[in-house]
């Protein structure tokens, strides 16, 4: 029978992120997983620099932040960071849960471990489902191919960059 988790693992995947092609979760959703302060968490991490390489941990780009600020609606007031944000991999997290050693920090990593192998596993049912339908496509004739285009259109993420909504301001003073 499994232990009653502190954190579900559906609110953990909501904190990963794919930057650079890796699925992180930023130094502030992390730290508010382990319960600490992010500037704990990251004291931490600096004092054990050795233990988080590239691959672990890496720092966001001015370009990376300010896209992800409008992608989740982060402020840009008074009382934000001062710093660009910090991006751990699973094997990052895994490792700060590690330097923090309390009871909620290693509680908080299993479930994130268990949030990292599910987006992995719905990845690769993606993948999976992809196969399928090509298997199907290759079987059926050109009757369906409007229907296999479409399902094919609706698995791929949209590539283009979303357009701006409301109005924009055209009046010259």
């Amino acid at each position: 029978m499994k232990a009653p988790s502190l954190i579900p693992v559906e609110r953990i995947e909501q904190t990963i992120f794919v930057i650079r092609g890796e699925k992180v979760i930023l130094d502030a959703d992390l730290a508010a997983l382990y319960d600490v302060e992010t500037r704990a968490l990251l004291q931490a991490v600096k004092r054990n620099r050795e233990r988080f390489p590239a691959d672990f941990m890496f720092q966001l780009t001015r370009k990376e932040s300010d896209c992800l600020r409008s992608q989740i609606v982060i402020s840009k007031g008074r009382g934000g960071r001062r710093y660009l944000p910090y991006a751990f991999t699973e094997h990052g997290a895994i490792m700060a849960a590690s330097l923090l050693n309390s009871k909620t920090a290693v509680e908080a990593s299993v479930q994130v471990v268990r949030a990292f192998v599910r987006l992995r596993q719905i990845l690769a049912s993606n993948a999976g489902l992809s196969r399928k339908l090509s298997q199907l496509e290759r079987k059926y004739d050109a009757q369906f191919k409007v229907v296999f285009d479409a399902i094919r259109r609706l698995m791929t993420p949209p590539s283009s960059p979303r357009t701006q909504i409301g109005f924009a301001n055209t009046s010259k003073k």
